[in-house]
C-alpha cells in the first residue's frame, strides 16, 4: 500500500501545484464541504430512526406526519448536496484530466519521446492508450475513491461516537460469581467484523491489480490491431491477407478473452466474499444488540438507530472492502502512467551511446567530420564519413539495401541517437527532410500541404505549386477534408511532397528515394523543377534509379555496412 500512494503521489502532485491549482483547490473545497454536509444529514437521519421507530412502537399518531416531514426535509437536503458533490466531482475530474493529457502530450513529443521510445530495449506498450484513456481513468477513479474515503472517514469520526453510546456495555459472565465488562462493545464487534472482511478481501482479490494491468495492453494491442487493418487495407486486399489478418486479430483477441477469464474467476471469489460479507452484515448488528433489547435496555427505536450506526461504522471500516475491484483498476492504472512518465523521463534525462555531436555555425554550409552510424546492437553502418555540403551542391548516395543510407539521413536529421562524430548546421538556414512516405495529416489538402506549418501560405500559392507538379486536378479539392494519405496514390502523394518543398524553398533538401513511386518522367519533371526554382539549394538524394545520376553532380556510394566503396564527382 505505502508502494502505491508513493507512485500515486508522483503522478498527483505537480497537478496541485500547477498553475491550475487554486481553482482545483476551491473545488476540492466545495466536494469536501458537500460530502461533509451529507455525512451531517445521515446522522440527523439516524437521530430520526430513533424517535420514528419510537412513534411506531408506541402508536403515537400525531407525531407520525411531523416526522415524515422532517425526513423528507433531511432526504432533499441530501439529494441537493449529493447532485452538486457529482457535478462538482466531474468538473475537477475534466480540468484534472485536460492538464495531465496536456503535459503527457508535450512530453511524449517533445524531444521525440515518441520515436526515441521504438530503441528502448523493452518498448513501452501502447502509449497512444494510455494517454487517451489511461489519464481519464486515473482522474475519474481517483476522485471517485477520493471523495468516497473522506466520506467513510467522515462517517466513522460521528457514528463511531453514536455507537459507542448505543451499545452500552456487554456484560460477560466469567466463572460463577465473576463478570466482565465490555464497554462499547457494538464498536469492537464491527471493527472485529471489519478486519476479518477486509484481510479475506485483500487475500483473495490481490491478483486482480496484475491482471487488470494485462487486461488494459490487451485491450489496446486489439484495438491498434483493427486500425492496422482499416489504414493499410487496400494493400491487405492486393496480398488477399484477409485470412492471415483474421487469424492475427484471433489471437489478439484470444489473449484477451483468456486474461478476462482470468479475471472473471478472480472477481467470482471476490464476489463470493464481498456479497457474503454484505448479507451477512444485516443481521450481524441485530444480533449483537438483542440482548439489550430484549432485556429492555432498549426501545425499538433504540434498536433500529443502533443497527443503522453499526452498518455505518463497519461501512466506514470496510472501505477497502466495498471498493477492492475499483482500487484495484487504479492501482493497475497508475503503474500503466508512472511506466510511461519514467519511460518519457529517462529518454530525456540520459543520453545514448554513442551520440553524434550538433553544432550550430554561422558558416553556409553542413559539415560532417568522422561522422559514424551505428544499429542499436552497436553493429557499424557508416564509419568516418566526411561531408562539406554546400549551397548548390546535387549529391546522390547510393548503394545495396541495408547498408545506411537511410540512415545516415536520419542521423543527420537528428532523430538517430546511435552515432558519432560532429554535424555542423549553419544556424540560419532551413533545411528540410523528406522521407519516402510522405506524412499527410488528418485536414484539409492545404493544411497538408503547409504541415507542419499552420499558415503564412496564401491560396493562390497553393495552387501554383500544386499546377507545377502535374497536381492540378487537386486544386479544387484543397479545402476537402480527407484523409489524403488513402485518396491519392503514392506517386501522387510523392509529387504533393515536392509541392511543399517549392512552397518552403529550403536551403539544404534530403530526399529518401523522394521519387521511388513515381515514373521516370515524373521524376524527370520534379527534378527539373529544383534546378529551375531552387538553384542554390543542397539537394542529397539516396536512391537507387540510375536516371537519377543526370540530376547529381556528386556521388556518395556504400558497398556494405559499414564501407563506403567511393566518392565521385
Amino acid at each position: 500500500m505505502s508502494e502505491l500512494m508513493a507512485s500515486f503521489r508522483k503522478l498527483a502532485v505537480p497537478y496541485w501545484k500547477s498553475e491550475d491549482k487554486w481553482k482545483a483547490l476551491a473545488l476540492l473545497f466545495a466536494i469536501v464541504s458537500m460530502n461533509l454536509g451529507m455525512v451531517y444529514v445521515l446522522v440527523e437521519i439516524n437521530l430520526w430512526i430513533k424517535k420514528f421507530y419510537d412513534v411506531l412502537q408506541t402508536f403515537d399518531r400525531a407525531r407520525f406526519i411531523p416526522e415524515i416531514l422532517r425526513f423528507c426535509l433531511l432526504a432533499c437536503a441530501y439529494v441537493v448536496q449529493a447532485v452538486y458533490s457529482l457535478y462538482l466531482s466531474q468538473m475537477l475530474q475534466i480540468r484534472w484530466r485536460n492538464w495531465l493529457t496536456n503535459k503527457y502530450l508535450q512530453e511524449w513529443l517533445y524531444h521525440k519521446s515518441y520515436y526515441l521510445m521504438n530503441f528502448e530495449g523493452a518498448p513501452i506498450d501502447n502509449p497512444d492508450q494510455r494517454i487517451s484513456e489511461d489519464i481519464h481513468k486515473y482522474t475519474e477513479q481517483t476522485i471517485h475513491l477520493g471523495t468516497n474515503l473522506l466520506s467513510s472517514a467522515m462517517s466513522l469520526i460521528f457514528f463511531l461516537a453514536i455507537l459507542w453510546v448505543l451499545s452500552g456495555s456487554l456484560v460477560v459472565p466469567i466463572g460463577v460469581n465473576t463478570t466482565f465488562k465490555v464497554p462499547g462493545y457494538m464498536v469492537w464487534a464491527a471493527l472485529i467484523y471489519s478486519i476479518f472482511g477486509t484481510w479475506l478481501t485483500i487475500r483473495v482479490g490481490n491478483p486482480l491489480v496484475r491482471l487488470n494491468f494485462s487486461q488494459q495492453r490487451f485491450e489496446a494491442d486489439f484495438r491498434f490491431s483493427l486500425v492496422r487493418v482499416r489504414e493499410n487495407s487496400e494493400a491487405i486486399a492486393l496480398y488477399g491477407g484477409e485470412e492471415r489478418e483474421l487469424r492475427h486479430l484471433q489471437d489478439r483477441f484470444k489473449r484477451l478473452l483468456d486474461n478476462f477469464w482470468k479475471i472473471m474467476i478472480r472477481q467470482k471469489r471476490l464476489s463470493w466474499v464481498d456479497n457474503s460479507y454484505r448479507q451477512a452484515a444485516i443481521i450481524f448488528p441485530l444480533l449483537m444488540a438483542a440482548p439489550r433489547y430484549f432485556s429492555g435496555g432498549m426501545q425499538l427505536g433504540g434498536l433500529m438507530q443502533t443497527v443503522d450506526a453499526f452498518a455505518a461504522v463497519q461501512g466506514s471500516l470496510s472501505f477497502l472492502v466495498s471498493s477492492y475491484t475499483t482500487i484495484a483498476k487504479w492501482h493497475a492504472v497508475i503503474n500503466r502512467l508512472l511506466d510511461l512518465s519514467e519511460t518519457i523521463d529517462r529518454l530525456e534525462d540520459s543520453e545514448f551511446s554513442p551520440v553524434a555531436q550538433r553544432i550550430s555555425t554561422s558558416g553556409n554550409a553542413i559539415k560532417i567530420d568522422s561522422v559514424s552510424v551505428y544499429l542499436p546492437d552497436g553493429k557499424p553502418l557508416i564509419r568516418n564519413l566526411n561531408l562539406n555540403i554546400e549551397h548548390g551542391t546535387r549529391l546522390l548516395i547510393t548503394g545495396p539495401s541495408g547498408c545506411g543510407k537511410s540512415t545516415l539521413i536520419r542521423a543527420l536529421a537528428g532523430i538517430w541517437p546511435f552515432c558519432k562524430g560532429i554535424i555542423s548546421l549553419p544556424q540560419s538556414s532551413t533545411i528540410m527532410f523528406l522521407p519516402q512516405t510522405p506524412y499527410l495529416p488528418l485536414g484539409t489538402l492545404s493544411n497538408a500541404l503547409s504541415y507542419p506549418n499552420s499558415n503564412g501560405y496564401r491560396q493562390e500559392d497553393f495552387e501554383r505549386v500544386l499546377e507545377q507538379c502535374r497536381l492540378a486536378h487537386l486544386v479544387t479539392s484543397l479545402e476537402s477534408d480527407e484523409n489524403w494519405s488513402h485518396a491519392l496514390s503514392p506517386g501522387e502523394q510523392q509529387r504533393l511532397a515536392f509541392s511543399k518543398i517549392l512552397l518552403v524553398k529550403p536551403d539544404f533538401l534530403f530526399l529518401d528515394e523522394a521519387t521511388a513511386s513515381v515514373d521516370e518522367e515524373s521524376e524527370t519533371a520534379m527534378y527539373e523543377l529544383l534546378l529551375k526554382y531552387l538553384p542554390n539549394t543542397a539537394v542529397v538524394s539516396v536512391g537507387h534509379r540510375k536516371t537519377l545520376l543526370a540530376w547529381h553532380s556528386e556521388r556518395l556510394v556504400f558497398d556494405r555496412p559499414g564501407r563506403i566503396k567511393s566518392k565521385e564527382t
